[in-house]
């Protein structure tokens, strides 16, 4: 399963889990993108679509349901819906509202959607499964005016450490992968011009999604014995080492 399929990285991934012989289930907020993305990887893939708000839990109850109505089992869970919220709005005029949307997806849907894999994992026989969380750059060092964004990846990082101790009774891996940088629609303005920490713009390097999805197929086809615990993955010469 990849959420936030309907473009971006997680479009990336689902296509080269298809392209490698994963039945795929994609979900996200809006069926049109999803479909997208199935036809993308062509007639002969194993794609379900599915039409989820993973920050609400009557739909991502739905979402399970629909992959074990399809599938009976689910090996992995890309955990990758996210969302950076307002743009460049300094912490002090952040609204709750703002800083709810933002934790309600990152956070919230994360942790929903990585409870309801655990269940499955746990109870499916042959035991266990794989839940690969999308962290970021951020949830190393922030950005300036991301404190909603950033905290939701600091938090990422303790999901996915309790996921992977809370896991090992039941053959259940987790890992996280840091990314930074990939050339997204999220991360157009990259390429235009971004807020640095000393108060400039600058243009920053991007590299190609595709280049994400290569390192989480890696990371999933591992056997349950062996982990990749965090990965980062990023534009090599990005700002990150040396950022501020």
């Amino acid at each position: 399963m990849v959420t936030g399929a309907g473009s971006g990285i997680g479009r990336s991934v689902a296509l080269t889990l298809a392209a490698a012989g994963w039945a795929v289930a994609v979900a996200g907020r809006r069926t049109e993108p999803l479909q997208e993305t199935a036809a993308a990887a062509g007639k002969a893939a194993d794609v379900l679509c599915v039409r989820a708000d993973v920050g609400d839990p009557d739909d991502v109850t739905a979402l399970f349901e629909s992959v074990r109505a399809r599938y009976g089992r689910l090996d992995l869970l890309f955990n990758n819906a996210g969302t950076f919220g307002p743009g460049g709005v300094p912490l002090e005029d952040l609204t709750y509202e703002a800083w709810r949307s933002v934790v309600d997806v990152n956070l919230t849907g994360a942790f929903l959607c990585a409870q309801a894999a655990f269940r499955q994992m746990k109870r499916q026989d042959p035991q266990g499964g794989r839940i690969i969380n999308n962290g970021s750059i951020s949830a190393h060092v922030p950005r300036p005016n991301s404190i909603a964004y950033t905290a939701t990846k600091h938090a990422m990082t303790g999901l996915t450490k309790s996921l992977s101790l809370d896991g090992r009774p039941y053959r259940i891996a987790c890992g996280q992968i840091d990314i930074g940088n990939a050339a997204t629609d999220m991360t157009e303005r990259m390429q235009t011009g971004i807020l640095q920490a000393n108060g400039q713009l600058a243009v920053e390097p991007v590299m190609d999604a595709a280049d994400v999805a290569r390192t989480v197929l890696h990371m999933a086809e591992l056997p349950l014995e062996a982990n990749v615990q965090f990965a980062t993955v990023m534009a090599t010469s990005m700002p990150y080492i040396g950022r501020g």
